[in-house]
Protein backbone atom coordinates (compact mmCIF):
# COMPACT_ATOMS: atom_id res chain seq x y z
CA UNK A 1 0.00 0.00 0.00
CA UNK A 2 2.71 2.41 0.87
CA UNK A 3 4.57 1.97 -2.81
CA UNK A 4 1.05 2.88 -4.03
CA UNK A 5 0.47 6.19 -1.92
CA UNK A 6 2.95 8.81 -4.46
CA UNK A 7 1.21 7.03 -7.28
CA UNK A 8 -2.68 7.75 -5.62
CA UNK A 9 -1.63 11.06 -4.55
CA UNK A 10 -0.42 12.16 -8.05
CA UNK A 11 -3.25 10.99 -9.49
CA UNK A 12 -5.83 12.25 -7.15
CA UNK A 13 -4.49 16.19 -7.73
CA UNK A 14 -5.20 15.54 -11.53
CA UNK A 15 -8.07 14.20 -11.18
CA UNK A 16 -10.66 14.94 -8.48
CA UNK A 17 -12.18 11.68 -7.74
CA UNK A 18 -12.69 10.48 -4.40
CA UNK A 19 -12.37 14.49 -2.88
CA UNK A 20 -14.68 15.37 -0.11
CA UNK A 21 -17.11 17.90 -0.47
CA UNK A 22 -15.76 20.79 2.05
CA UNK A 23 -18.12 23.37 3.67
CA UNK A 24 -15.26 25.48 5.33
CA UNK A 25 -15.60 29.36 5.28
CA UNK A 26 -13.10 32.15 6.28
CA UNK A 27 -15.28 34.41 8.81
CA UNK A 28 -17.01 31.35 10.17
CA UNK A 29 -16.68 29.06 13.55
CA UNK A 30 -13.87 26.12 13.02
CA UNK A 31 -15.00 23.08 13.11
CA UNK A 32 -14.55 21.25 16.85
CA UNK A 33 -12.09 18.97 17.32
CA UNK A 34 -10.74 16.24 20.13
CA UNK A 35 -7.72 13.98 19.35
CA UNK A 36 -4.77 12.66 20.96
CA UNK A 37 -1.85 13.66 20.54
CA UNK A 38 2.00 11.73 20.23
CA UNK A 39 2.30 11.71 24.07
CA UNK A 40 -1.34 10.96 24.71
CA UNK A 41 -2.48 14.24 25.33
CA UNK A 42 -5.89 15.12 23.95
CA UNK A 43 -6.48 18.43 22.69
CA UNK A 44 -9.74 20.34 21.48
CA UNK A 45 -10.01 23.20 19.72
CA UNK A 46 -11.07 25.31 23.04
CA UNK A 47 -8.18 24.70 23.99
CA UNK A 48 -6.44 27.23 21.70
CA UNK A 49 -9.22 30.00 23.02
CA UNK A 50 -7.87 33.71 23.42
CA UNK A 51 -4.44 32.31 20.73
CA UNK A 52 -3.84 32.10 17.31
CA UNK A 53 -3.43 28.45 16.01
CA UNK A 54 -2.38 27.02 12.67
CA UNK A 55 -3.92 23.69 12.40
CA UNK A 56 -2.00 21.81 9.53
CA UNK A 57 -3.12 18.67 7.71
CA UNK A 58 -0.48 16.38 6.12
CA UNK A 59 -0.81 12.77 4.40
CA UNK A 60 1.35 10.49 6.72
CA UNK A 61 4.38 10.63 8.78
CA UNK A 62 8.44 9.96 7.88
CA UNK A 63 7.65 10.78 3.85
CA UNK A 64 9.17 13.06 2.07
CA UNK A 65 7.06 16.15 1.42
CA UNK A 66 5.59 15.75 4.81
CA UNK A 67 8.58 15.79 6.77
CA UNK A 68 10.04 18.87 4.71
CA UNK A 69 6.57 20.32 5.91
CA UNK A 70 7.06 19.53 9.56
CA UNK A 71 10.85 20.25 9.93
CA UNK A 72 9.81 23.78 8.02
CA UNK A 73 7.31 24.26 11.42
CA UNK A 74 9.98 23.39 13.20
CA UNK A 75 12.60 25.61 12.55
CA UNK A 76 9.64 28.33 12.61
CA UNK A 77 9.03 27.16 16.04
CA UNK A 78 10.90 30.36 17.98
CA UNK A 79 9.17 32.54 15.45
CA UNK A 80 5.58 31.08 16.14
CA UNK A 81 6.17 30.94 19.60
CA UNK A 82 7.25 34.84 19.71
CA UNK A 83 4.10 35.80 18.01
CA UNK A 84 1.84 33.89 19.64
CA UNK A 85 0.81 31.27 17.50
CA UNK A 86 0.47 27.75 18.21
CA UNK A 87 0.94 24.88 16.40
CA UNK A 88 -0.68 21.49 15.66
CA UNK A 89 0.17 18.85 12.77
CA UNK A 90 -2.86 16.24 12.28
CA UNK A 91 -2.25 13.50 9.77
CA UNK A 92 -4.21 9.99 10.49
CA UNK A 93 -1.38 8.42 11.31
CA UNK A 94 -1.28 6.45 14.54
CA UNK A 95 0.24 7.84 18.26
CA UNK A 96 3.10 5.39 17.86
CA UNK A 97 4.12 6.59 13.84
CA UNK A 98 3.79 10.06 15.87
CA UNK A 99 6.27 9.54 18.46
CA UNK A 100 8.64 8.03 16.22
CA UNK A 101 8.13 11.04 13.70
CA UNK A 102 8.72 13.12 16.26
CA UNK A 103 11.70 11.49 18.28
CA UNK A 104 13.35 11.19 15.11
CA UNK A 105 12.91 15.24 13.90
CA UNK A 106 12.89 17.04 17.34
CA UNK A 107 9.26 18.33 16.70
CA UNK A 108 8.96 20.47 19.60
CA UNK A 109 4.83 20.98 18.67
CA UNK A 110 1.76 18.88 19.07
CA UNK A 111 1.10 15.84 16.48
CA UNK A 112 -2.33 14.51 16.62
CA UNK A 113 -3.74 11.63 16.15
CA UNK A 114 -7.11 11.36 13.25
CA UNK A 115 -6.99 7.89 12.61
CA UNK A 116 -10.93 7.65 11.62
CA UNK A 117 -10.22 10.83 9.37
CA UNK A 118 -13.32 12.81 11.33
CA UNK A 119 -11.41 15.70 11.60
CA UNK A 120 -10.21 15.94 8.26
CA UNK A 121 -13.74 15.03 6.82
CA UNK A 122 -14.60 18.22 9.09
CA UNK A 123 -12.06 20.13 7.78
CA UNK A 124 -12.93 19.44 4.00
CA UNK A 125 -9.26 17.85 4.16
CA UNK A 126 -9.82 14.41 3.57
CA UNK A 127 -9.12 12.16 0.80
CA UNK A 128 -10.48 8.62 0.46
CA UNK A 129 -10.87 6.39 -2.59
CA UNK A 130 -12.20 2.53 -1.72
CA UNK A 131 -10.30 1.76 1.82
CA UNK A 132 -7.77 4.22 1.05
CA UNK A 133 -7.89 7.15 3.05
CA UNK A 134 -5.46 9.89 4.07
CA UNK A 135 -5.35 14.04 5.29
CA UNK A 136 -4.63 15.97 2.28
CA UNK A 137 -1.98 18.81 2.71
CA UNK A 138 -4.36 21.48 3.66
CA UNK A 139 -3.79 24.37 6.52
CA UNK A 140 -5.89 26.62 8.58
CA UNK A 141 -5.50 29.61 10.37
CA UNK A 142 -7.89 30.01 13.47
CA UNK A 143 -8.46 33.03 15.29
CA UNK A 144 -8.51 33.76 19.44
CA UNK A 145 -12.40 32.97 18.84
CA UNK A 146 -12.07 30.16 17.05
CA UNK A 147 -13.18 30.99 13.56
CA UNK A 148 -11.43 30.16 10.14
CA UNK A 149 -9.21 33.06 9.35
CA UNK A 150 -7.13 31.68 6.25
CA UNK A 151 -7.33 28.41 4.78
CA UNK A 152 -4.29 27.40 2.47
CA UNK A 153 -5.30 24.69 -0.27
CA UNK A 154 -2.44 24.85 -2.45
CA UNK A 155 0.42 23.97 -0.22
CA UNK A 156 4.27 23.61 -0.89
CA UNK A 157 5.38 22.68 1.74
CA UNK A 158 9.15 24.25 1.35
CA UNK A 159 7.78 27.79 1.57
CA UNK A 160 4.82 27.05 3.74
CA UNK A 161 5.43 28.86 7.02
CA UNK A 162 6.71 31.64 4.80
CA UNK A 163 3.16 31.86 3.70
CA UNK A 164 1.49 31.57 6.62
CA UNK A 165 3.38 34.64 7.81
CA UNK A 166 2.83 36.79 5.41
CA UNK A 167 -1.10 36.05 5.73
CA UNK A 168 -0.41 36.29 9.42
CA UNK A 169 1.28 40.11 8.83
CA UNK A 170 -1.95 40.96 6.47
CA UNK A 171 -4.61 39.54 9.19
CA UNK A 172 -2.54 41.97 11.56
CA UNK A 173 -3.84 44.93 9.36
CA UNK A 174 -7.20 44.57 10.71
CA UNK A 175 -6.65 42.82 14.14
CA UNK A 176 -4.39 43.38 16.52
CA UNK A 177 -2.34 39.90 16.29
CA UNK A 178 1.19 41.11 17.03
CA UNK A 179 2.61 43.29 19.91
Amino acid sequence: MSRLLPIVVTISAIFPFGQVENHIVVGKSAPDFHMMDQNGIAHRLSDYNGRWLVLYFYPRDDTPRCTIEACDFRDNQDRFNKEGVSILGVSMNSLSSHQMFTKKYGLPFPILSDTSGQTAKAYGSLFQFGPLKFAKRHSFIIDPEGNIAAIFREVDPQCHTDKIFEELRLLSCSKDIFN
